[in-house]
């Protein structure tokens, strides 16, 4: 198992968020070793928007898990690369992210594990400029900067937009930010354009007023994969399979109560629920093992990334898929 200090050093980032994942990391890893005196246990890495924040808010997965002895520990994360990140360091067992996270996550670890994936949202991801920009199609973006968050589903799609406006990867200047600090440089003028997803597209959207130059249809999935490690999910199959029916309980619900989901979600995001509803419509539901469509897209996302240099070798994500019954 890769080091917390090997996993960190794959990611460049900067210092603040570099601290940040750290902390996060220590209380992990806290949580953990008081997990040690019960052999049963279930870490669950979860962000602020999504179906795991629901399952936690709900308490249903707890209910599930009783029965066969589990108790679940549960950790927040800003974004899929650190949750993924604290994954391979062995600080959580199962967690959540888009397309491209997985793929670094799985170039630093032989035991990474994809075990299901929710449908594709391909509406959930988009590029924003101004309302007022000069900026009109993705071809003029060429020696622009465009803020996102590397490593993140947005940088697959980016690259993707890209590609099929004829414009070089290298054309274009990447700024590396997270979603707030994004936002803030995009509503100050000192970016060209903004790729980025929902729930923070729907909010940049409207507190910007800010343009759709292009979303994610017809150029990416845009999925959410559910992931843990292989040794995890060999000891503690029937439990993992017990939380992901428990998820497929809560989507079930969340997709006939996008109103409820936006409420009860509104606080934790600390976006308005109307402006959550409107993201939540372009959300999709069920959770499902990868097929093999599935996971020749992902092999794609890899193939794209190795080919710009920003994967270290190459990667063969059916390796990484759980098998049925394991």
């Amino acid at each position: 198992m890769p080091s917390a200090a090997r996993v960190l050093a794959l990611r460049p980032d900067s210092s603040r968020r570099t601290l940040v994942l750290l902390g996060t990391l220590a209380l992990v890893l806290l949580g953990t070793l008081l997990a040690h005196a019960e052999d049963k246990v279930i870490r669950i890495g979860y962000q602020k928007y999504g179906t795991l924040v629901l399952l936690k808010g709900k308490g249903l997965l707890e209910q599930r898990l009783k029965p066969l002895g589990y108790r679940v520990v549960w950790a927040e994360f800003p974004s899929g690369p650190p949750l993924l990140e604290a994954l391979n360091a062995g600080a959580v067992d199962l967690g959540s992210a888009g397309e491209a996270p997985p793929i670094f996550a799985q170039a630093a670890n032989p035991d990474f594990l994809y075990v299901a994936h929710e449908p594709a949202a391909p509406k959930g991801e988009a590029l924003l400029v101004a309302k007022d920009s000069p900026v009109r199609s993705v071809a003029d973006l060429r020696g622009k900067k465009v803020a996102l968050n590397k490593g993140s589903n947005v940088h697959y799609f980016l690259v993707k937009a890209l590609e099929k406006a004829g414009v070089p990867y290298e054309a274009i200047t990447p700024v590396f930010l997270s979603p707030a600090d994004a936002a803030a440089a995009f509503a100050r003028g000192s970016v060209d354009a903004w790729a980025i997803w929902d729930p923070y597209f729907a909010s940049g959207e409207r507190s910007t007023g800010g343009r759709i130059l292009v979303d994610g249809t017809d150029l990416v999935p845009n999925r959410q994969f559910y992931l843990s490690t292989k040794p995890y999910a060999a000891a503690n199959g029937p439990a993992l399979d017990t939380t992901l029916a428990a998820i497929g309980e809560i989507d079930a619900w969340a997709k006939d109560n996008t109103d409820a989901v936006a409420a009860e979600l509104a606080p934790s995001v600390g976006i308005p629920a109307p402006i959550l509803t409107v993201a939540l419509r372009r959300l999709t539901y069920g959770v499902t093992p990868l097929d093999a469509a599935v996971t020749a897209d992902q092999q794609a996302v890899a193939d794209t990334f190795l080919r710009l240099g920003l994967l270290p070798k190459t990667l063969d994500v059916a390796s990484a898929v759980r098998k049925p019954g394991s």
